[in-house]
């Protein structure tokens, strides 16, 4: 298929690794059913907001087979399978799902190759473009060496089976490893106008050309409450959640954005408030509440 336009999308686009994506992407982990297991409540609808997110010219999208555990690839295969030419989809691995909706780790090698082929398999791809090993837990990241995956991913990549790595919910640490052991082109960690811990890495991660993609840029299962935010939305005739979005944009050229939604028209209201213009002084008013944090 042609590439697709993406002049209409906020943030322009980054390189990742080698491959252009936009800047504003999609998550699709709400594809999922409660507590991101199970299929969706309306298959259709997620299939629908799926072809949305490429009408719109979206081209970073991501997933992980453990959310579901398979439902949310199966849903990106039906519904863009084959995929356009410019459309790049991002998995992760790391973490697998029992029966109680937990998310045990699975940094096993063994564990990771069986992860990426199975990713291979419910996306229908021959070569992932980018992968992401997960780390820490539902609390956060945890110090520790993360030599052993990582390098288990590299044999992966050197296979031909992943274009490019990155990592998650990483300490700085970690990451400064990993860059030891092969280039990452990405880290997708916690972060949003209320949990800025990561500024530092976001800063040094610019200066070395590597993306910081902000998993929860709304707040996630806790939506951002914010006096301030809500007077900068109020004092722009917007949406709280659209100023954190285009917050995130601003913070930095090399933060891409992944909001996720199982609605198409919050879908396209998440895309045009990613555009709104923030002042010097709006700007101000946001980075209180980081500094309040």
């Amino acid at each position: 298929m042609s590439t697709l336009s993406t002049t209409s999308l906020p943030g322009g686009t980054w390189t990742l690794g080698d491959l252009e994506v936009t800047r504003f992407g999609y998550g699709a982990m709400q594809l999922a059913g409660p507590g991101v297991m199970g299929p969706p409540a309306d298959h259709d609808g997620a299939l629908a907001v799926l072809r949305e997110v490429v009408e719109l010219g979206i081209t970073h999208v991501d997933t992980s087979d453990a959310y579901g555990p398979h439902v949310t690839n199966r849903l990106i295969r039906e519904a863009l399978h084959p995929y356009p030419d410019s459309l790049h989809v991002v998995t992760k691995v790391g973490a697998t799902r029992d029966e109680h909706g937990g998310w045990p780790p699975a940094r096993q090698p063994e564990a990771l190759r069986r992860s990426v082929h199975e990713n291979l398999d419910t996306l229908g791809l021959d070569v992932l473009d980018l992968v992401n090993l997960r780390l820490g837990d539902a609390t956060g990241p945890l110090a520790g060496s993360l030599a052993e995956p990582f390098e288990a991913l590299v044999e992966l990549q050197r296979q031909g089976l992943i274009r490019h790595l990155g990592v998650s919910n990483a300490t700085a640490e970690q990451v400064a490893e990993a860059r030891t052991i092969a280039p990452i082109a990405c880290v997708q960690n916690r972060y949003n106008l209320a949990h800025r811990e990561d500024d530092a890495l976001v800063d040094e991660l610019a200066g070395l050309g590597i993306a910081y993609v902000p998993f929860f840029p709304l707040g996630g299962f806790s939506p951002l409450q914010s006096s301030a935010l809500s007077a900068v939305a109020a004092r722009l005739g917007s949406t709280p959640m659209s100023v954190a979005l285009a917050w995130l944009l601003r913070r930095s050229p090399n933060v891409l954005l992944i909001p996720g939604t199982s609605s198409t028209a919050h879908l396209r209201e998440n895309v045009g408030g990613a555009a709104l213009p923030l002042s010097e002084q709006d700007l101000a008013d946001l980075d209180g509440i980081g500094a309040a944090g």
